[in-house]
């Protein structure tokens, strides 16, 4: 089984996207049964707080609901649960590092690498544009979910 945890700085924007449009693909190809999925925060701010309503919005569009996903933070715990833990961009590979203290087994990555495009997930809590957001983790997601 793939234990991955998508991670971002307040778990109400780009990881609950990315938890739920990679949970929305491996249904689809029947793999349900081979993933476990989830996202977390770096940060206290957001903790249970319901995911951003641009989130959701964007995720109905597309047919995906994130019902009942409230924020909850990463613990150093995390880093032996999963086996890939994919940041959103590098404020939150620091952030990660800085919870977990090292990365020995070299889990940790910004999910755009797995399309082969090291940069960052814009964050549409400050840009706004949750389409642009939805492109990249679709892409980042699509190439992970080939790569496994």
């Amino acid at each position: 089984m793939y234990r991955i945890l998508m991670v971002c700085h307040g778990n109400i924007c780009r990881s609950p996207m990315a938890e739920f449009v990679l949970r929305d693909m491996v249904a689809k190809q029947g793999r349900s049964d081979e993933f476990f999925i989830r996202s977390c925060a770096t940060s206290t701010e957001e903790i249970g707080n319901p995911v951003h309503y641009g989130t959701r919005r964007k995720l109905l569009q597309v047919g995906i609901s994130c019902e009942g996903k409230t924020a909850v933070q990463m613990t150093k715990a995390d880093y032996e649960k999963y086996d890939y833990i994919i940041a959103m961009d590098e404020n939150n590979i620091r952030n990660i590092l800085r919870i977990i203290k090292s990365d020995p087994q070299n889990k940790v990555s910004l999910l755009l690498d797995f399309a082969g495009e090291h940069r960052n997930i814009a964050d549409p809590w400050y840009t706004g544009d949750f389409d642009t957001t939805y492109i990249d983790v679709v892409k980042g997601c699509t190439a992970l979910l080939e790569k496994l």
